[in-house]
């Protein structure tokens, strides 16, 4: 059921040369690897698309997406047991992924129908008006064009092919050109078939999906920069990240970057529930640490604690909860490569204390633990770089003041969290306004590993967590970024889109 091919507008398509799949077990595949003119062709397609596309209705567009999620459960077993030698990811996780991939293209459907993402707005004629006259104004939402979106490593399915990105789009009336993720072709390509199976099925233009797999950093390029692409959804690195927005800011007509670059997620632990659940805490952050080998982007790699016996308490839980865990497999030998260089990194830091950690070869992966003053960590920038995996830092603050320096000094975040009890709500208070300036989502009394694709999610933030503080990539909100109002001042009736 592989071919190991692009599809490039409904058709499957080979090049010159192809890589091999590094999978964690099992066969490993060929796969084609993709050029700018693979780029060159999916993306002329995808305008051409538009045209039909970005005009088409809100059921039949939703009609698509309910499709397709039906189609990749269609080939769930598939998805399973490809997903799982790519990636080493167990397979109670991928079918848990895959539903919520589903699950977000019906919610997507669902949110669409409902016409409120739409944002109509109507100001009538008043001819009469003194002294001028005020002409009939409508305005709505429109799809923006071809939107290039870049597969996740860490998810395979839900950050993907046919993820958040690309449901936000189709549902917003935008064709898609997928870059696929190396890590993971031959996952790629089975849900690419789902999605070019539910577009044949209903009659769309084939132009509205593609995917290419692979590729060198020129196919990337390319796609960020082809003049026809009008947006870019991106999950990844911050390196990787910043280098694709810069060429979007270096275009001839500059477009939107959504990129969702990583974050270190912390926790700040008030004295209070210091004091009454420190071992709970310490059990339940190792567990939210190190779940799926910490390669979550809302991993909490940072607690921030009072120094004192119960940041001891809180260190002494932590430690012989991540004793328990075993080494897991990372996804790629290139993620393994940068958690042992994250890990030395912060080891060689300034103050730093290494509780535990032990290197691993190849995939494989361990919890690390590390503590350190609040004043060291304040000084050296360095150590609040997220290191993609299983490792953890304890900040010991001196007192409530230097928590507050803490929050004032980290950088834009994903999630940030309190753990506070009824005593300390006036501590909960005065540092809820500084935190909620450097993260998209607020929690209290609980873990950010995971999240819920819901109405009111957001997952997103300040830099470097984002490139653009006002959106989400998960969500249905996230089908905004795709969109731009346009006013229409005098139309005709029968000249408007259906949806005014």
């Amino acid at each position: 059921m592989i071919t190991g091919k692009h599809l490039i507008a409904g058709e499957w398509v080979s090049g010159d040369a192809t890589f091999a799949s590094e999978t964690a077990h099992g066969p490993s595949r060929d796969y084609s690897v993709g050029t700018p003119q693979h780029v060159d062709a999916a993306v002329e397609a995808a305008e051409e698309a538009f045209l039909t596309f970005g005009w088409s209705s809100r059921q039949n567009r939703a009609t698509l997406l309910r499709r397709i999620a039906d189609e990749i459960d269609a080939r769930g077993e598939q998805i399973t047991e490809i997903g799982t030698q790519e990636t080493g990811l167990p397979a109670a996780r991928l079918e848990g992924e895959r539903g919520r991939t589903t699950g977000q293209l019906r919610l997507f459907a669902d949110h669409i129908e409902k016409g409120d993402y739409l944002d109509r707005r109507y100001d009538e004629a008043l001819p009469d008006r003194a002294p001028l006259p005020r002409p009939e104004l409508r305005m709505i939402q429109r799809p923006l064009g071809p939107v290039a979106v870049f597969g996740a490593s860490n998810f395979p399915l839900a950050f993907s092919t046919a993820g958040g990105d690309t449901a936000a789009a189709l549902a917003a009336g935008c064709p898609v050109v997928v870059k696929g993720h190396s890590a993971h072709p031959g996952t790629g390509e089975i849900v690419a078939q789902a999605i070019d199976a539910a577009i044949k099925a209903l009659d769309v233009h084939p132009g509205v999906f593609s995917m290419v797999q692979g590729g060198k950093r020129d196919v990337g390029t390319r796609l960020v920069q082809h003049p026809l692409i009008r947006a870019v959804g991106f999950t990844g690195s911050l390196g990787g990240g910043r280098a694709l927005f810069d060429l979007c800011a270096q275009r001839d007509e500059p477009i939107p970057f959504f990129g969702e670059l990583g974050s270190v997620n912390p926790m700040f632990l008030l004295p209070n529930a210091a004091a009454n659940r420190a071992e709970a805490l310490g059990t339940g952050w190792a567990a939210s640490l190190s779940m799926g080998a910490g390669q979550f982007c809302t991993n909490p790699g940072i607690a921030v604690v009072l120094d004192g016996d119960d940041a001891a308490t809180f260190q002494a839980s932590a430690l012989a909860a991540l004793g328990e865990v075993a080494n897991q497999t990372m996804l790629t030998p290139g993620i393994a490569d940068a958690y042992r260089s994250g890990t030395q990194r912060i080891e060689n830091s300034t103050g730093v204390d290494m509780l535990m950690g032990t290197a691993c070869p190849n995939r494989e992966a361990a919890p690390y633990l590390f503590a350190v003053s609040a004043d060291d960590w304040l000084a050296d920038a360095h150590l609040q770089e997220e290191v993609f995996g299983p490792l953890g830092i304890i900040v010991r603050a001196k007192d409530f003041a230097q928590m507050q320096d803490i929050a004032r000094k980290i950088e834009g975040q994903l999630t940030c969290t309190l753990h506070y009890d009824a005593e300390d709500k006036a501590d909960a208070a005065a540092l809820l306004p500084l935190l909620e300036r450097k993260a998209g989502r607020l929690l209290a009394n609980g873990f950010p590993t995971g999240v819920e694709v819901s109405d009111t999610m957001v997952h997103g933030g300040p830099y470097p967590a984002s490139t653009n503080f006002g959106a989400t990539s998960v969500g249905t909100l996230s089908i905004r970024r795709f969109l731009r109002p346009v006013c229409y001042q005098n139309i005709a009736a029968d000249l408007l889109p259906e949806e005014v």
